[in-house]
């Protein structure tokens, strides 16, 4: 793929196949995480972490692993960062790492990672490796800070744990719950689809 370039690569992540608004891919931690802001960028940056490191590692490694191990071995080298990843936040941020719970272990089977283990690192140089891995987790990030903003602001009246309204603001506490998390995710995605639709016509 030497028609690929840095910046096709990033728009590719960050826009055109945006893994939270437009695949749709890593729904579950999405719905689970973006109660809030804090917790939604802890999350991106989680998984945007093992998703450079083994893209590079995948990369580096590609023509070594067997055919018929490829899958296996692409889930050992995730599984080793998302371990590292695990064990740091529980070092150094514990209470992210409280918050986020069981899907930080889950990065291993998130369907964005391995996605992209064996849909580009596995054909591709290490550095565009690298730069996928990166734009694809900073689209991961902002859809997860875009859900995260808009309900923790209307479901607690804060962002990022900072109160933003004076005076008794009608908290909708409905938005930290499941059902507000699919109704922020369909506006938003509604949203983010009409913006395309009109830069097209432009």
């Amino acid at each position: 793929m030497s028609h690929l370039t840095t910046g096709s690569v990033l728009k590719n992540g960050l826009v055109t196949e945006n893994p939270t608004l437009r695949m749709l891919l890593g729904m579950c931690p999405t719905m689970a995480v973006s109660t809030s802001a804090i917790n939604a960028v802890g999350m991106g940056l989680s998984a945007t972490i093992v998703l450079i490191l083994s893209n590079v590692v995948i990369s580096l490694i590609r023509d070594l692993i067997p055919e018929k191990l490829r899958i296996p071995g692409f889930i050992v080298v995730i599984a080793t960062f998302v371990t590292m990843t695990d064990l740091t936040l529980h070092a150094y941020f514990p209470g992210i790492h409280k918050a986020l719970g069981i899907f930080i272990p889950l990065i291993v089977v998130n369907c964005i990672i391995l996605g992209r283990a064996e849909a580009f690192a596995s054909k591709n140089p290490v550095w565009l490796s690298a730069v996928d891995g990166a734009a694809m987790g900073s689209g991961f990030t902002s859809g997860l800070l875009v859900l995260g903003t808009v309900r923790e602001i209307l479901g607690n009246g804060t962002y990022f744990n900072i109160p933003v309204f004076t005076g008794d603001f009608p908290q909708v506490i409905v938005m930290i719950l499941p059902a507000g998390g699919f109704i922020t995710l369909g506006l938003t995605i509604a949203t983010a689809n009409w913006i395309e639709s009109r830069r097209k016509k432009v």
